[in-house]
């Protein structure tokens, strides 16, 4: 990703020569991702194909510095390598924070803010896979940051692959060994753990395996071993010629024929790897390198690390702006040509002048001083938007605030303007700013469940003492947000509440989000079974899904199924009718055109039956009992996105916390009947 020198031992040659072809394969792959994210809105592999060189440049070059015998300095490797990250990645960070806090709407600072610093430190990647569980990576809007992710990953290689060839380096001279033969033996068993580590988590959790950098590994690995096999690869012209096409085919169509996003790294991040592998192998043929050769494809190569950066914050505040949910064929040409012409710009007068500047002769202390500076404005930038931000924050919603009722003001007679309902002068909470902070956090007291691992159960509400009822939330995100609603009653009646949540995973015997989601089937079972064999007092999921405009709700076989189960282990359920889900996020809109605005708000008749979908459904068991909170969520009329002078979506789907907070009068007058307590 970042610039690294195309020099390596060709294929067939006995020294070393320059690899043009290889900056044309950077080139190739930052266009692609470039492409894929702006018109067509997949993955392309091109960041994998990053990986593999970075593995084949970085491992090549300090594993052939151990065979010699040389010295690998850490502190003079890190410096010189994060020497070519930082100035340009540092820059980006700092302008687009600058413009998030000047032209991107209040409702995603926070997300912003977050993930900036996340980037600033280049830990994105964990950032995303921890937000991605808890369902807010999917659900949330994309930051301008988020694609550091695989700058994240790449950054902690770069920390990683010295100590790894030092550490073997070391360990094959104690031992009298043949230090190129240990590192060989070394990498490949780092790439055939990592390899399978991403097959297995993909399957069992794509959305964190995603961003984990332990399922990537393998690829940085992989070009390693391929830089130190290289120079005895023989093959003929033909059929290098051949290989080199074949890879520039594989990594042009990889995003086209595959949808890697659905079940990527896994097996299915061979594709574009491989393609860069046949690339590489392939060499100086006068075939598919001759395209990668050329001018453009050399400086395409030169300016793809400023490139990759910019164009993901251009295209996020282009759509913000635009208010379109894509580019468009003349939006993406806007977008792109702004991208590139910031690359340009950066790579002439930045990264080109930087690497005119001798670290040597700066010294031990100042050239890592002056590698971390470059990092120093986004720092502050962020620093003093995180301090205004959080001084217009106000506090969070409290139970019982009379300016800030929420679904109380649904209680009695509705007031002609409902969004006012309350203190009229009150501002709507919470502040937007701190909108996507207003989530309902249930990772409390969390261990693996022993007999079934692939659970883990959380204890978000415990009681003094013991309790004096059990309840199990179980279920997806629509189950956690239902938390501040319960808490109250819990804390009162003094009851233990567990959660059982998986995201995108609602509690059935199939898996509703992905039929395909053979994972979520597995996660199920094993949470029926669990229930079963330990039985709480009452377990609380889903009664539907899906509430849409055109009155799409439906409750599924397979929660009926799952109910069914229960039933039979003897344990009482509540089940909970799904809140209403907008193809815009109904904040934004209130941001947009103002408070009370008739176009946020849409006909309750058109998303919600009179009659919900499992009251028309036969086979439900006498242990279920329905909790309704759509008088409390929609007025009589409408679904708007505040009431009470609380707004009520975090996102597109989600309640609030504050919002589910105020719910929470209802659920305590409601749920003990259900269960007959």
């Amino acid at each position: 990703m970042a610039g690294l020198e195309t020099v390596d031992r060709a294929p067939g040659t006995t020294r070393s020569a320059r690899r043009p072809e290889i900056e044309g394969l950077r080139g190739l792959a930052a266009v692609l991702v470039v492409v894929y994210h702006v018109w067509i809105g997949r993955v392309s592999g091109g960041v994998d194909v990053f990986f593999l060189l970075s593995g084949f440049f970085i491992l090549g070059m300090t594993a052939r510095s151990a065979i010699r015998g040389e010295r690998v300095a850490l502190a003079t490797t890190w410096t010189r390598l994060f020497w070519r990250l930082f100035p340009t990645a540092g820059l980006v960070l700092a302008v687009s924070t600058v413009v998030a806090a000047v032209l991107l709407p209040a409702s995603t600072w926070s997300r912003n803010l977050h993930e900036l610093l996340a980037s600033a430190f280049f830990v994105e990647n964990w950032r995303l896979a921890l937000d991605s569980v808890d369902y807010y990576a999917d659900n949330g809007a994309a930051s301008v940051a988020q694609h550091f992710w695989s700058l994240s990953i790449q950054a902690q290689f770069y920390l990683l692959a010295p100590l790894l060839v030092l550490a073997v380096a070391r360990w094959a001279r104690f031992r009298g060994a043949d230090v190129r033969a240990a590192l060989l033996a070394a990498l490949a068993a780092v790439a055939l753990a990592s390899f399978a580590h991403s097959v297995i988590a993909t399957s069992s959790d794509q959305a964190f395996a995603y961003f984990d950098a332990r399922t990537r590994l393998w690829e940085f690995a992989l070009g390693g071993l391929l830089a130190l096999v290289i120079d005895r690869v023989r093959l003929g012209t033909v059929a290098r010629a051949v290989l080199g096409w074949v890879g520039v085919a594989g990594l042009v169509t990889c995003g086209a024929v595959l949808d890697v996003g659905a079940a990527f790294p896994g097996y299915l991040a061979l594709w574009p790897v491989l393609s860069a592998v046949a690339i590489i192998v392939a060499g100086r043929t006068g075939g598919a390198d001759r395209l990668l050769s050329t001018r453009a494809a050399q400086y395409l190569g030169k300016i793809s690390f400023p490139l990759y950066l910019w164009h993901w914050p251009v295209l996020v505040v282009f759509l913000v702006l635009a208010g379109l949910p894509a580019a468009g064929p003349v939006g993406g040409l806007v977008v792109v040509a702004v991208s590139v012409a910031l690359a340009i710009a950066t790579h002439h007068l930045l990264e080109e002048p930087l690497r005119a500047v001798s670290l040597a002769r700066l010294g031990r202390v100042r050239a890592p001083a002056l590698v971390a500076a470059c990092l120093a404005p986004a720092l502050v930038a962020l620093g003093v938007w995180s301090a205004v931000a959080a001084a217009g924050a106000g506090a969070p919603v409290a139970l019982g605030d009379p300016s800030h009722p929420g679904a109380l003001a649904l209680s009695g007679a509705l007031a002609a303007d409902h969004v006012v309902d309350g203190d009229p002068a009150a501002p709507v909470e919470p502040s937007l700013a701190r909108l996507q902070d207003d989530w309902a956090d249930y990772r409390a007291g969390c261990a693996p469940v022993a007999d079934h691992p692939v659970l883990e159960e959380c204890v978000p509400i415990s009681a003094e003492g013991e309790p004096q009822r059990r309840v199990t939330l179980v279920g997806d995100s629509h189950m956690q947000q239902i938390l501040p609603a319960l808490e109250p009653l819990a804390r009162e009646q003094h009851w233990e509440v567990r959660t059982l949540v998986r995201a995108r995973c609602p509690f059935s015997t199939a898996s509703e989000t992905d039929p395909a989601d053979a994972s979520c089937i597995a996660w199920n079972e094993a949470a029926i079974e669990h229930l079963a064999a330990a039985p709480p007092d009452a377990v609380v999921v889903s009664a539907s899904r899906d509430v849409r405009q055109g009155l799409t709700e439906q409750t599924p076989e397979g929660f009926v199924a799952a109910w069914q189960r229960l039933d039979a282990a003897g344990v009482p359920v509540v089940a909970v009718r799904d809140n209403p889900r907008f193809d815009h996020r109904p904040a934004e809109c209130l941001e947009a055109l103002g408070r009370g605005a008739p176009d946020c708000e849409i006909p309750r008749g058109e998303l919600l039956a009179a009659d919900p979908p499992y009251a028309l459904l036969d086979g439900v068991p006498d242990n279920v009992g329905f909790l309704d909170l759509s008088d409390e969520i929609c007025t009589p009329t409408t679904c708007p996105p505040e009431i009470g002078n609380v707004l009520v979506y975090l996102d597109d789907n989600h309640l609030t916390a504050s919002y589910s907070r105020t719910l929470s009068a209802a659920v305590s007058q409601r749920l003990p009947g259900l269960l007959g307590w």
